[in-house]
């Protein structure tokens, strides 16, 4: 009888580890070939994404840095051009994100639970349109590839934090 409970126990703990393992998703790699790799895996353990700084020039994306929480993650790309900021809502979390790419990443769109559309680039290129694989999820962080330009991303989707106390 113990035997039968213990592995009745073990079922349904490794069932919910698969519901939770089934919540995260990833889209792309969105661009071009080049650059370095950079990933903002850790960053995703300082809150949900509060805020983007996008910085572009006449053609492309130049660079990107994203603050999660409080904290804003490394700066990756170049330095040329405007740098673009805009801060989430509180409670406010990216759900989609779109663009258009040929060699580098030359624009991209972040669309937000709460209807907003916030658009940074030219409207050039091949698109692409990136939503979460499973429902309830939202954007939680970002990898991709740069060098002077931001060549790739990658969005990694899964839910929102249960609890930021700094957010």
């Amino acid at each position: 009888m113990l035997t039968v409970a213990l592995l009745a126990l073990l079922c349904a703990s490794a069932s919910a580890n698969a519901i939770q393992a089934r919540s995260s998703s990833y889209s792309g790699e969105y661009g071009g070939g080049g650059g370095k790799r950079f990933s903002h895996s850790g960053n995703q353990l300082d809150g949900p994404i509060t805020a983007l700084r996008v910085r572009v020039n006449n053609y492309f994306i130049v660079g990107l840095q994203v603050r999660y929480g409080t904290k804003w993650s490394d700066y990756v790309g170049g330095r040329s051009g405007d740098l673009e900021e805009i801060f989430l809502h509180p409670g406010e979390s990216v759900i989609q994100v779109s663009g258009k790419y040929k060699r580098y990443l030359k624009k991209l769109v972040f669309v937000t639970d709460k209807g907003r559309y916030l658009a940074f680039g030219k409207d050039s290129g091949t698109s692409f349109n990136a939503v979460p694989l499973h429902p309830n999820t939202v954007l939680r962080f970002i990898s991709g590839r740069s060098g002077s330009l931001i060549d790739a991303i990658g969005l990694h989707w899964d839910v929102y934090p249960s609890s930021c106390s700094s957010c």
